[in-house]
């Protein structure tokens, strides 16, 4: 089906949806290298005037990528839940957007149409609304998950531990988890990037962080970001595995280049399953996703670089993840140019992921060849903790020596949780003021009375 819209003296043919919503999308880097962007902008402006009149239920009987050829259209067609779609089905991706404003429509309204919404239609929404709208709607849709313990409360925000080495050298990893714990970080996981799939690698730092979390009864959890194969094995030769991860793209093609399918994805979650060592609950699946993936992968199929971010989040909702990460500067300028389109890219991620019903984190981020810096970064953070986002990252120094790209500090963490009033999960809160690294308001204590503990650890870790 094709539509038109008129802006003045000139009319604007668009061929189908799949271009409606990529000339409906705010400017990208990504999109202009896939030469499927607007051409000006007033032929964004006439593509979103001619979006906002589209009924929410064509997004049911156009497939932007066909059914037949790819398993995770599949995936989102066969989820789609007629009963929970009734609520919202009479209405255009414009109404849909002024009811997703409405001081009417609060957390259980949003909780209740979930699974009656596809990615497109959240994807297409976000294309008409402002900055301001998407925080406002997100922050209305809390999204909580437990393993040992609870992330994405409402006034709580958690902070991914993230001590990466460029050897996997397991001291230099100690001493950074060691640092970041002082701060009060880690209760969304301690999770590793690790410098290579070797499995008695990935083997060995698993065993030394839970053997770490065993001694001081760290209420957390840990991943070694490694492939899902390589997590399937080291759980099959009896590693202490807790959240299972894998990066995933929108369409089955780009995850393919990852070398993953949705069957794969469901041994590994039912393999983390079997172990069952989550205490407060059983959400175990760790994704992380990022706009341009499948267009680096040439598996977009001419779909924009965000809608095919928001569906990769039916394939992660698909598995009841306990944490959802878009990494959203990381492939670089290519992509999202500038601290402008990140910033957008961050805030549209978080919103659809969270009304997909999505566990949404963020690793907000920037390579050093982007128009960003880390003030670009600062106003994200601070713009995604009103938005209510679940998890930010923990790098020692905001630079990552590993993956050689700039994210947030444990010091960051600090911030945003001081002038927000955002708590950290409650079970991790607790341990740490049990071992004295933070008071009853939960803002650290003297290093005087953290250095017991640090000296132990040390000791334990032969950390000089």
């Amino acid at each position: 089906m094709s539509y038109t819209e008129s802006v003045g003296s000139r009319t604007y043919r668009f061929a189908d949806l799949k271009t409606l919503l990529a000339k409906a999308s705010p400017q990208r880097s990504g999109d202009e290298l896939a030469s499927i962007a607007a051409a000006s902008e007033e032929e964004r402006v006439a593509a979103r005037m001619a979006l906002a009149e589209v009924p929410l239920r064509a997004f049911l009987k156009e497939p932007l990528i066909p059914y037949e050829t790819d398993e995770v259209t599949r995936l989102i067609i066969d989820d789609h839940s007629p009963q929970a779609f009734a609520e919202i089905s009479h209405l255009t991706v414009g109404d849909f957007r002024n009811w997703l404003l409405s001081t009417t429509t609060d957390t259980d309204a949003l909780t209740r149409i979930t699974e009656g919404l596809t990615p497109e239609m959240v994807a297409a929404v976000s294309k008409l609304m402002r900055n301001q709208d998407l925080i406002t709607a997100a922050r209305k849709r809390p999204v909580i998950t437990r393993f040992r313990n609870t992330v994405g409360l409402p006034g709580r925000m958690s902070v991914r531990l993230q001590p990466n080495h460029p050897t996997d050298d397991v001291k230099g990893i100690a001493a950074s988890m060691l640092d970041g714990l002082m701060y009060g970080c880690g209760d969304a996981l301690i999770g590793i990037n690790p410098a290579s799939d070797n499995l008695a690698a990935i083997t060995k730092l698993l065993q030394m962080i839970d053997d770490f979390r065993q001694r001081y009864q760290v209420p957390t959890q840990s991943c070694v970001l490694t492939h899902v194969t390589s997590t399937i094995a080291a759980i099959e030769k009896g590693a202490p595995v807790d959240l299972v991860f894998q990066s995933i793209a929108g369409t089955e093609k780009a995850n393919a280049s990852f070398g993953i399918s949705l069957a794969l994805l469901q041994e590994a979650y039912e393999a983390g399953l079997s172990l069952q060592r989550g205490t407060v609950g059983s959400n175990l699946m760790y994704f992380e996703t990022g706009q341009g993936s499948a267009l680096s992968a040439d598996a977009h199929f001419g779909v924009d670089q965000q809608t095919c971010e928001a569906r990769a989040y039916a394939v992660a909702r698909k598995f009841k993840p306990f944490l959802v990460n878009t990494v959203v500067g990381f492939i670089g300028p290519e992509y999202l140019y500038d601290g402008k389109q990140i910033t957008r890219a961050g805030l549209e991620d978080h919103f659809c992921g969270k009304l997909l019903g999505v566990p949404m984190g963020c690793d907000i981020c920037y390579t050093n060849h982007a128009e960003a810096d880390q003030d670009d970064m600062d106003n994200l953070l601070t713009l995604l903790g009103v938005a209510g986002i679940n998890f930010i990252m923990g790098v020692p120094g905001a630079d990552d020596v590993m993956l050689n790209y700039q994210s947030t500090s444990f010091h960051d963490a600090l911030y945003v949780r001081d002038v927000l009033g955002l708590r950290r999960a409650p079970e991790f809160e607790e341990w740490l003021a049990s071992m004295q690294i933070i008071d009853e308001r939960g803002a650290l204590i003297g290093a005087s009375a953290r250095q017991p503990l640090l000296e132990g650890a040390r000791d334990w870790m032969g950390i000089a």
